[in-house]
């Protein structure tokens, strides 16, 4: 088959036979649910990212909702995010009743900045949740001088396992609740799946029962019969939002073999660099991508400012006619009507930069004859798209 006729997608897992014989030996072990595999996962992403505690779930999505359900969001309260990222982020605050409100990024780093999130503070804030978009980390030691103590940061660290915070620390070591996600094209795939990294054993407790319908033991104990469920036990409402060990299996080898993903990554990204320039002078990619900080979960390029209107969804579909699994990252959240009513503080360059934001693939399980595919698609696409003043 010649390979263009093969699609190649935006983020695709690597997997290996070692992921393969780690599910074989939970499914002959009997017992797939959450337990033993799940606590060593916990353990080694603990370690990964010098957190306290590691709690697993479900999802990045349930990481987001628990998290604000322990930060103490409640109805009518305000969670302040930005608008450019996945609508998870903003949808946790209103499945408990509570009010996202919009805050403005920096246009080449394409995160908030701590200025960004302090104008939309007011006396109804109760939480901030922080984007580490694309892999880049928000600085949460700068954003935590200046903001109320009252109020909570929550990072949404789906696309940053594997970066670090401006001091060099690993994201997740700073005490915050800080939220993951192993969904198929994330950096450490589990197929589905999440976890919270946490400083405050307290809330880890807490949100270990939450995940279990709030019972204060997990089935791993309860039928291995290190404890009895008894009827006073249940108190307070949770939820069904556990992993299994199956997923466990899997992660813990794709934890094993982060740096060898990350040399993928970092090499694609170099050959996307070299190559951008040449295309066109107007293109660049998002502020250090190529740094050692960055996981590069996502390459996103800016198309140029002087482009006309929808050339960027020409030059996507451009690519995609090419089988190139190019995407966007993302339609902001405040132009859907889903959040009409949500409060924003002046997205003005959230509105410029998002409709030229195209993300090209980059993935763990790339080769470099894979990224000079895109490279010269790109090329093609945008020469015969044309773009003028």
């Amino acid at each position: 088959m010649n390979q263009s006729d093969t699609y190649l997608a935006f983020g695709r897992p690597n997997f290996s036979q070692k992921e393969i014989d780690a599910v074989s030996r939970v499914m002959r072990s009997g017992w797939v649910g959450m337990g033993a595999e799940t606590v060593a996962f916990e353990e080694e992403l603990a370690q990964f990212t010098r957190s306290s505690h590691v709690v697993t779930v479900n999802s990045c999505t349930s990481a987001l909702f628990l998290s604000l359900i322990v930060a103490g969001v409640q109805s009518g309260d305000e969670v302040i995010c930005p608008s450019l990222t996945w609508c998870s982020t903003a949808n946790a605050a209103l499945y408990l009743d509570a009010n996202p409100v919009f805050c403005d990024i920096d246009g080449e780093t394409l995160c908030a900045t701590p200025a960004d999130v302090l104008r939309c503070v007011s006396e109804k804030t109760k939480a901030v949740v922080v984007v580490h978009y694309g892999g880049r980390s928000f600085d949460v030691q700068a954003l935590r001088a200046l903001l109320p103590a009252r109020i909570a940061i929550i990072e949404d660290a789906a696309h940053a396992l594997g970066a670090t915070y401006p001091n060099g620390d690993p994201v997740g070591s700073s005490g915050n609740l800080t939220c993951f996600s192993f969904y198929a094209n994330k950096n450490l795939s589990t197929g589905d799946g999440g976890a919270i990294a946490v400083g405050d054993p307290m809330l880890a407790a807490e949100l270990s029962s939450l995940r279990q319908h709030g019972l204060p033991s997990d089935a791993w104990k309860r039928f291995t019969h290190r404890e009895i469920l008894s009827s006073g036990q249940l108190q307070v409402l949770g939820y069904k939002m556990n992993f299994t060990d199956l997923q466990s299996a899997i992660g813990r080898v794709q934890l094993s073999r982060q740096q060898e993903f990350n040399a993928i990554r970092s090499r694609v990204a170099e050959l996307y660099a070299e190559a951008l320039a040449a295309i066109s002078p107007g293109i660049h990619a998002q502020a250090g991508v190529l740094d050692a900080g960055h996981a590069r979960h996502l390459y996103v390029i800016s198309l140029p400012q002087s482009a006309r209107i929808g050339f960027r969804d020409e030059v996507l579909l451009g690519l995609r006619a090419k089988n190139i699994g190019a995407s966007i990252h993302y339609a902001p959240l405040h132009q859907m009507p889903l959040y009409a009513k949500a409060r924003n503080c002046g997205l003005a360059v959230t509105e410029s930069v998002a409709p030229r934001l195209l993300t090209l693939p980059i993935s763990g399980a790339m080769q470099e004859s894979d990224a000079q595919r895109v490279i010269s698609s790109l090329k093609e696409v945008v020469a015969l798209c044309a773009p003028t003043s």
